[in-house]
């Protein structure tokens, strides 16, 4: 029996409740599909840092190192100022561990609502990847004469051709294997390369260069297009079944897969993951902590849930992943009234049993 090393960061205010639910699910994928998941809890979060100082401590990093993968509830608490926990924990895991693709699907479940006019589950079925460790959020730059009228800020975007092409290379590969041609949804894989070439002249000359030398040289079998990232949010919102598979740089990736988002029925859908293919990746939904709600039993947990199917089919077990989507439409087909907190009509709980029970019977 294939047994896999799991670290649980439920996290702050509503991640506990749903990481329950995605961990419940898990485990009737694995009673399902024979395997075995050996789970342990990490308190990091902010009553952690409100007790000990503490963010993401050095024998905590030591310890995560030896799991195959993180499942992460959510960060952020009110009492903590904004961007201590999420610095010190989020962007130091994924520095830390080398997570340097950003899996972002954008996919429309059936019975959510789309804020597009006339577009369903077959219009918003796309991917992002985005690259996860480089580029203008690893703080190159700095500030001078700061309060003073003369003061300057400055911070780089910079990338190396490493980082570019390790991140293409990723990104071409799955499009060959989950691209729409490989789904039977369409009849090309195709991947987009958004950027802004014509004012970011040299990054994205960078990044334009290894597109077309690795497509040509490695994957021809892989159709290539390009937006300029302002048109392909308007596209995004316009078109978006134009749309297969989209990478982009760290910057750029984080706007467009909130207005991804926000298009697939909103954060409570929304999950990603952060990922090392060689190494430990990470895996989370997209919404906040939602503190407000905490302890009340009505945060819709499919975001949750969908991480963890991402992250088990990180690992290898594609048909349990597999069983976990499809409970997921379900539910959202069949039986919710609403994604939004207190609107399901079923509480966390419940809507986690009925995931579970689905898969089970999958």
């Amino acid at each position: 029996m294939d047994t896999y090393n799991i670290a649980i960061i439920p996290g702050d205010g509503t991640g506990p409740e749903v990481t329950i639910e995605a961990v419940k699910v898990l485990n009737a994928a694995a009673a399902k599909f024979g395997f075995k998941l050996d789970q342990t809890e990490y308190d990091l979060g902010g009553e952690r840092y409100k007790r000990t100082g503490e963010t993401l401590p050095d024998s905590a990093l030591a310890e995560l190192r030896q799991h195959q993968a993180i499942l992460l509830g959510a960060i952020g608490h009110p009492d903590v100022k904004p961007g201590i926990l999420e610095k010190g924990i989020l962007l130091s895991l994924r520095f830390a561990f080398d997570q340097y693709i950003n899996l972002r699907p954008v996919r429309l479940f059936p019975g959510v609502e789309t804020p597009l006019k006339g577009k369903g589950p077959d219009d918003i079925d796309y991917v992002v990847v985005r690259e996860n460790t480089g580029g203008i959020y690893t703080g190159v730059g700095g500030i001078s004469m700061k309060g003073t009228p003369h003061e300057v800020a400055v911070q780089s975007m910079v990338y190396s051709r490493f980082q570019v092409e390790r991140c293409l290379r990723w990104a071409f590969e799955y499009t060959r294997n989950h691209g729409k041609k490989a789904r039977g949804k369409g009849d090309a894989n195709t991947l987009g390369l958004v950027g802004k070439t014509n004012v970011l002249t040299f990054v994205f000359d960078l990044w334009e260069r290894a597109f077309h030398e690795i497509g040509d040289a490695d994957y021809p079998d892989v159709k290539r297009d390009y937006y300029h990232v302002d048109a392909a949010c308007m596209w995004m919102v316009k078109s978006p079944e134009w749309f297969d598979v989209l990478v982009t740089t760290n910057m750029f990736g984080d706007i467009i897969t909130d207005l991804g988002a926000i298009t697939q029925g909103g954060m409570g859908i929304a999950a990603g993951g952060n990922i090392n293919p060689g190494g430990v990746s990470m895996f989370e939904p997209i919404g906040g902590s939602a503190p407000k709600y905490t302890g009340q039993n009505v945060i819709n947990p499919l975001a949750a849930i969908c991480a963890a199917g991402m992250m088990i089919e990180s690992l290898g077990q594609q048909q349990a992943a597999d069983a976990i989507e499809a409970a997921v439409r379900t539910v959202t087909g069949t039986r919710l009234k609403s994604l939004s907190a207190g609107k399901m009509g079923f509480s966390t709980t419940e809507v986690g049993d009925m995931v579970a029970a689905l898969v089970a019977d999958a």
